[in-house]
């Protein structure tokens, strides 16, 4: 009899704990109800995630996008399931300060305030560094520094006004240094550089930072990164690192874990627990983590192929992606607009 209760209360202490924990996460959505968030990279990926369950939990969202054709196709699904006055979509190119104050001038005269702003546009260059050029280290800065920090500027005084919250998706590339993905994991150190110094002087005005360096996600965007060289079995390997199940996390799963973060003030969040891990043995034991990658290193493709050139993974296909190894980012891909 004692051992079943023992057995018992065993069982039941991580129930309660995930309950609490459940309940904790819906109450911290629960105050996006009427909050207006902008979010760039929103016409596809994990923007558009983040949008659908902004919007379902009852905010408005400005969303804008590089492309006309993706914004166009994002802002029709969204306005369809959640209504046109919920939404308002627009093209931009983040790394033009033109654009962006136009973006914040519009979402300002549709919404009439801004409560959070996320950073989230961005791409991937993928290929040795022998063939990563200066100009693929500007493009990459301007995207992932220039662009957040262009829509922190824009949007301050509003997010000021409202005591707001800004998000910036970073990624585990700016806490450790990835092999072939040099100009993206430059700019990724650039951006949790300078937010998480901006998140202690903006705590004086109310407003809240909180750096994302996310692990790989289901989200499909495999389909339009760039790719160098060999660039077919760059995607390969890409692909399906992106698509495997047990080291990602599917899109849905990120956006709420970044919605919730947000709303809860965090100044960071790191997931999944394989990126977390990664992420605290390289600070713990530096030199062990650089063997690791070297060797990872070594396994990568060699400099040739196509060069300095680039193609898009979706012109990049072989008959192992797509296939069954990436059929969860293949579906990724069709449900996040990310399709040429």
């Amino acid at each position: 009899m004692a051992f079943s209760r023992r057995a018992a209360v065993a069982l039941a202490v991580p129930a309660l704990a995930l309950a609490a924990r459940s309940a904790i996460r819906a109450n911290a959505l629960r105050k996006l109800r009427s909050k207006t968030v902008l979010i760039t990279g929103g016409s596809r990926g994990l923007g558009l995630e983040i949008a659908r369950q902004c919007l379902q939990h009852g905010a408005r969202v400005a969303f804008c996008g590089r492309t006309s054709r993706q914004v166009s196709e994002a802002a029709r699904e969204l306005q369809d399931q959640f209504g046109e006055q919920q939404v308002l979509g627009m093209q931009c190119d983040i790394t033009q300060e033109d654009d962006v104050s136009a973006f914040v001038r519009d979402a300002l005269r549709s919404f009439s305030q801004i409560d959070v702003l996320i950073n989230n546009a961005g791409f991937i260059q993928v290929g040795p560094r022998e063939l990563m050029k200066r100009e693929d280290y500007e493009e990459a800065l301007a995207t992932h520094f220039w662009g957040p920090y262009l829509m922190v500027q824009a949007a301050l005084p509003a997010l000021i006004k409202s005591q707001g919250r800004v998000v910036n998706i970073a990624s585990i590339g700016g806490k450790v240094s990835v092999p072939h993905l040099l100009p993206y994991s430059n700019s990724k150190f650039a951006l949790v550089g300078f937010f998480e110094g901006l998140s202690i002087e903006l705590a004086r005005h109310g407003v809240s930072v909180t750096t994302v360096c996310p692990g790989l996600m289901r989200t499909g965007s495999a389909v339009n990164a760039w790719f160098k060289g060999q660039y077919r079995k760059e995607y390969t390997w890409f692909s399906i690192g992106s698509s495997l199940p047990l080291l990602t996390c599917t899109a849905e799963s990120a956006a709420r874990q970044i919605l919730v973060a947000a709303m809860q003030r965090k100044s960071s969040l790191t997931f999944p627990l394989s990126t977390r891990l990664a992420t605290l043995a390289h600070q713990v034991a530096p030199a062990a983590s650089m063997c690791v990658l070297r060797a990872i290193n070594k396994l990568l493709p060699r400099p040739g192929g196509i060069g300095v050139s680039r193609a898009k993974g979706y012109r990049s296909q072989t008959r192992w992606s797509p296939s069954m190894l990436t059929i969860l980012g293949d579906r990724a891909a069709q449900r996040n607009n990310e399709l040429p």
